[in-house]
């Protein structure tokens, strides 16, 4: 059973920095490609960051220069440096496969980034 769980959110102010951290159970993970996916308030969740298993990346425009997605493949783990964060950037955020699968949903960490 796949279990995925993020950790590593918080309050910062703008222009700080936060280090979310993403642990998988579970053999899939070191096959897959990960991501990093957010949902403000009242909006759709949304795809910032990808991993595929042998380390290339992509990042949605909005983050793109401000975030790193890395993983650990012997420790189940994908991180997501965020820097230069913005107001904008508050959210929770979760991990999941790119694409996501549904029942692996996690509780997320919420990131809140102050003005």
């Amino acid at each position: 059973q796949v279990q995925l769980v993020e950790s590593g959110g918080g309050l910062v102010q703008a222009g700080g920095s936060l280090r979310l951290s993403c642990a998988a159970t579970g053999s899939i993970f070191r096959i897959r490609a990960m991501g990093w996916y957010r949902q403000a308030a009242g909006r759709q969740r949304e795809l910032v960051a990808a991993i595929t298993s042998g380390g290339t990346t992509t990042y949605a425009d909005s983050v793109k220069g401000r975030f790193i997605i890395s993983r650990d493949n012997a420790e189940n783990t994908v991180f997501l440096q965020m820097n230069s964060l913005k107001c904008e950037d508050t959210a929770v955020y979760y991990c999941n496969l790119v694409p996501p699968i549904g029942s692996y949903w996690g509780q997320g960490t919420q990131v809140t980034v102050s003005s």
